[in-house]
Formats: C-alpha cells, sequence, structure tokens
C-alpha cells in the first residue's frame, strides 16, 4: 500500500530584520496608554541629556579645528556610534536619527552658549534622573521591568521606537 505524500504545511513567516526585533522588544514593554505617554516625553529628554552631559565632558582643543572647535568632542564619538549602529539595522531610520540627533546637538549648542556651559551638565543631570524617574513609574504601571542588561539595548533602542511611530504615521517604510 502506497502511502501519500502530505504536503507541508505553510509555516508562518518569521524572517524579521534586526530592526523590526529590535522594535518589538522594545515595544513589548510599552503597552498601556500612560506608559507609551511617559515614554514619548521621556525618551528624547533622556536623549538629550545624555548628548549633552557627554558634550560637557572636557575635550583637548585642536588647533586645525579653528572656530569649530567645541563641536568636535567626546559626543561626536557617541554619535557616530549610535548612527553607525542605526545604518547597521536600517539605512533610512540612520537618516532621520542623524537628523533628530542634528537638531538635539543644536537645542545643546544654544543652552551652552547661554552660559558658556557651566550650566549644562547640571541640567543635563537634572533632566535625565527625572525622565528616569519617570520610566520607572511608567514600568510600574506596565506591570513589566526590563532586565538590567535590556536596559543598555534600551539606551539605543528607544529613540528607534519612537521615530518608528512618526515613521508609521506618514506611512514611511523604514
Amino acid at each position: 500500500m502506497a502511502s501519500k505524500k502530505q504536503k507541508p504545511t505553510p509555516q508562518p513567516k518569521t524572517d524579521l530584520r534586526p530592526i523590526d526585533v529590535a522594535i518589538s522588544q522594545y515595544d513589548s514593554f510599552h503597552q498601556k496608554p500612560v506608559n507609551r505617554i511617559i515614554n514619548y516625553i521621556c525618551i528624547p529628554v533622556i536623549l538629550f541629556s545624555v548628548l549633552g552631559f557627554i558634550w560637557s565632558l572636557p575635550f583637548p582643543a585642536l588647533k586645525f579645528l579653528g572656530v569649530y572647535n567645541g563641536y568636535l568632542n567626546w559626543a561626536s564619538f557617541v554619535i557616530a556610534f549610535a548612527v553607525y549602529y542605526y545604518m547597521r539595522l536600517s539605512p533610512l531610520m540612520s537618516y532621520a536619527m542623524l537628523l533628530v540627533l542634528f537638531a538635539i546637538t543644536y537645542g545643546i549648542t544654544q543652552l551652552q552658549a547661554v552660559d558658556k556651559g557651566y550650566l549644562l551638565p547640571q541640567v543635563c543631570i537634572f533632566l535625565f534622573v527625572t525622565a528616569n524617574l519617570l520610566q520607572f513609574i511608567g514600568y510600574r504601571i506596565e506591570g513589566k521591568k526590563p532586565t538590567f542588561s535590556d536596559e543598555f539595548k534600551f539606551i539605543l533602542t528607544a529613540p528607534l521606537w519612537l521615530l518608528s511611530l512618526v515613521m508609521k504615521k506618514f506611512g514611511l517604510k523604514y
């Protein structure tokens, strides 16, 4: 008796890109509306505060830069690393994040110009602590807290998550 060959059942496509996996993982910790609103506010504030604090760290003066000497600093390297990381995940997303980072660095330079840079680290520390406390409240509301190692991944993923929501709103594929 000859056995009939059964057709394999189609498997759901699980070919997710790394960007989709990262955003999906971050999104899983932000399902409740209040927690999402907290993150809409806190992610840009944390991004500004981290870059602003790193921007304020002393960097050696390089004579060949002339008047642009203050624009190459430790934050420049952090921005370059972040854009490289984003480029590996999604080129379009990295271009959009580069524009966001330019806007943030413009705000940082404006704040630095107000007081010659003495206020910048204090403002950034205050903003960072406040925004992180609000995010912890959001995790309490959510009832789901990421692990310590996830928190480090989320530092780079959070801006992408927020940007992906904006891009989806405008129908842009990343």
